[in-house]
Parts: C-alpha cells; structure tokens; sequence
C-alpha cells in the first residue's frame, strides 16, 4: 500500500489483482477503480475476457459490454495455467492488498493460486472467490450464469405477467447484485484489517446473493409459508402499485401509505373510493385488489400522461413516465447527475460510460482510464512490479506466458 494525501480518493494506495472476467467480478473491480484503487485487470493472452468478444455493437474494437465494467483498470495477459505465469501471480500477489477471481470452484487451488497457498506469501491480502453456488454445498461444484441463478433461485418464478411464462430481469442483475455484494465485503475487510493486520477469505455465491435481495417476497413466504405469485407489474403488498395505462401511453404509480392515498383520491374528486370500505386501508385495497385495479385503468384513461404526471408529482405521490433508454438518458435529472461521462479511448477516441451512483464529498469519484486495450499495460507493470527487462519480458512473450 502506497502513501496518501487527504486529496486522493478514498481507496487510493490500494492495489487489487483482478483475475475476473465477464461480469460480476469486474464490476466489483471496476467499483474498487472507481473508489481509487490501482486494479490489475489479468487476461488469458491472444483473447482476454470473454466479453471482449460480446457483441455487436463494438466501438474501437471493443465490445459494448465489456466497455460498460472494465474502465479505471490496467490490463496484462498472462497465462497463469502455465507454471512460469503462475509464478508471475504469485509475485504479484506480494504487493498487492485484494484478488478477486470468479472461476469455477477448486480450479485457482489446482494451480497452486488458492488463498491458503497466497495468504503464506502475504498475510495481509483480502481474497474474494466469485462463484455460482458458493465454495461449499452439493451444487458447489457447478458453474454458474446470471440466466440459470434468476430460473433456480426463484426469480423467474415471481417476474412476468400473471398468466404469462416466468421471465428474467432485462438485466444480468445477479451478476450485478453480487459484485456488489463482493465490494461491500472486500471493505468491511479492509476495515477490519486496521485491527488486526490480517486478511481474510471472502466466499460470495450468486445463488447466496439472489436469495438475499428477494426482501419482502422472501419474508412473506417465510411468514406465511405460502408460495409467492407472480403480479406482473403489480406489488403483493401494497395497492395501487403498478403501471396504468392513460390516453396515450403508460405511468407508474407507487402509492405507499394511506395518507398518499386518500391525497390522490381527492386530488382527482374520486370520493366513491376514498369512502368505501374496501379500499380505505392498504390491507383492504391489497385484498380487494381485483374490485379496485380496473377503476383506477378505467379512469386512468380520462387523461394523457403528462396531465396525470403534473397533478400526481406536484401533490408528492410518487409517479413516473415509463422511459425508453433513450429518454432516459436524455431526462434532466441524468444531466444534472452527470451519470453520462466521456473518456478518451486508444482505439475509439472519446467514449461514453455511464457515471459512478457513488457520490462522496471529499474524495469523490474519478473515472481517470477508460477500459484497456488487451494487455496494453503488461510491459508496464511487468516491469515496476517485479522488475522485469525489456528482454525477459519479451522472452516470457516469446515463449506464450504473457
């Protein structure tokens, strides 16, 4: 770990050996690099991670997908499943704080890489193993894909219309939920290593994460032992909850308390249900869900959107228009957050990325290195780190390690 100063950002000095590829793993990286730490992103030579290779589109010959979780990194090809590259790893891991890898279960101890070998050449690394089920379990073994953990971990089961097939979220949210899972661990290792000067084992499993941010619907089955349905775009335990359909499009309205309720029943004059029983708690409206819904479609129609939006939003209840990608990243709102940023790129010139959610007051985010071009900074950190010449390098190049 390197010297700070009070203006760096919060994880500067820190160095982490990112052996990830496609996307939990290098999102969690990416949020270290972002935070201010030095990663090290380790590719396999001649191909790199996976997603280098997802597309169309490209930009710069670069796929889209790995643009969206690779800036803030440095990259190195080294074919640690050679015995020389190993050896390469190890090294490395000497000076470093955090490693991160994702690969299936019991292959980085195969290579003599696991944390019990890595934690003997430096006592003080914080190791983060990413895998689908977890290190431990009958399923352990497995690899796992955010589409097969949304199906076996029961979110499928509650997404997609009522009558329709279980579906997916349009996003690897797994994947994603994970590797923030793993961030969130990686810094309370960190934290704890102030103490005791030790790092520690991090085990985070997909399946684990999933089942974890099912929240409510969990707790309701827990409570009730009741299987959980599918509500479309509606809520289990709140009414109204849901998308309406207006005039001339769609908004969605999120109405959490009775106060927000009878509040929207008066703003548009619908006495008749703020004054019946039925619906006058939210425990009544969620049970007479079925009586209530098709009034609200029925009178939703009366208007456009935008009509609804400016009475609804200017009274405090929660709504809002159902955005395309394109408007949303076009909404004020994003402008003024600066959640689109531009960096220069090697191949692509400057590149557009979506901005850090992560907003601190003395030591804010960078995005200082857009994502690496496959192995541009091997020489580079070859040569710092272990104090390689330009001749062994070329040798280790010659010979297919790197």
């Amino acid at each position: 770990m390197t010297g700070t100063s009070s203006s760096d950002p919060t994880l500067s000095g820190l160095r982490v050996l990112d052996l990830t590829r496609v996307l939990a793993g290098p999102l969690c990286t990416m949020m270290l690099g972002d935070l201010g730490a030095e990663v090290i992103k380790v590719e396999k030579p001649g191909s790199g991670d996976d997603t280098r290779e997802w597309g169309p589109p490209f930009l710069g010959g670069e796929s889209a997908y790995y643009l969206s979780v690779n800036r803030n990194k440095k990259s190195i090809t080294v074919n640690f499943k050679s015995e020389t590259g190993r050896k390469i790893i190890q090294q490395l891991v000497s000076q470093v704080d955090i490693l991160v890898e994702n690969w299936r279960v019991g292959t980085m101890e195969e290579w003599g890489l696991g944390y019990h070998a890595l934690r003997e050449l430096n006592p003080g690394l914080i190791y983060c193993a990413i895998t689908g089920y977890g290190q431990n379990g009958p399923t352990s073994k497995r690899p796992g894909y955010d589409f097969v953990i949304q199906a076996e971990g029961g979110l499928m089961s509650i997404t997609g219309p009522v009558e329709g097939q279980p579906t997916k979220v349009g996003v690897a949210i797994v994947d994603q939920t994970a590797g923030m899972f793993a961030t969130i661990s990686i810094l309370a290792a960190l934290h704890e290593r102030k103490r005791s000067g030790l790092g520690q084992y991090i085990d985070i499993s997909l399946l684990d994460s999933q089942l974890a941010w099912l929240a409510n619907v969990a707790s309701n089955y827990l409570v009730t032992g009741n299987n959980p349905m599918r509500f479309g775009n509606a809520h289990p335990n709140i009414v109204p909850y849901e998308l309406f359909s207006t005039m001339d499009s769609w908004i969605a309205l999120g109405v959490g308390n009775d106060r927000q309720w009878k509040l929207l029943c008066n703003l548009t004059s619908w006495v008749d249900l703020v004054e019946d029983d039925r619906f006058m708690t939210n425990s009544g409206r969620v049970q007479n869900r079925i009586e209530l819904i098709p009034i609200l479609q029925e009178r939703f129609q009366l208007r456009t959107s935008r009509e609804w939006l400016n009475l609804i939003q200017t009274a405090g209840i929660p709504c809002g228009p159902v955005n395309t990608i394109d408007e949303i990243f076009r909404d004020p709102q994003i402008l003024a957050r600066k959640m689109v940023q531009e960096i220069p790129h090697p191949t692509a010139g400057m590149i557009k990325t979506v901005g850090s959610p992560l907003n601190l007051s003395r030591t804010p985010v960078k995005i200082n290195y857009a994502p690496p071009l496959l192995g541009q900074d091997t020489d580079d950190v070859l040569s710092q780190y272990l104090s390689l010449s330009c001749e062994d390098i070329q040798q280790l190049r010659d010979e297919g390690i790197i």
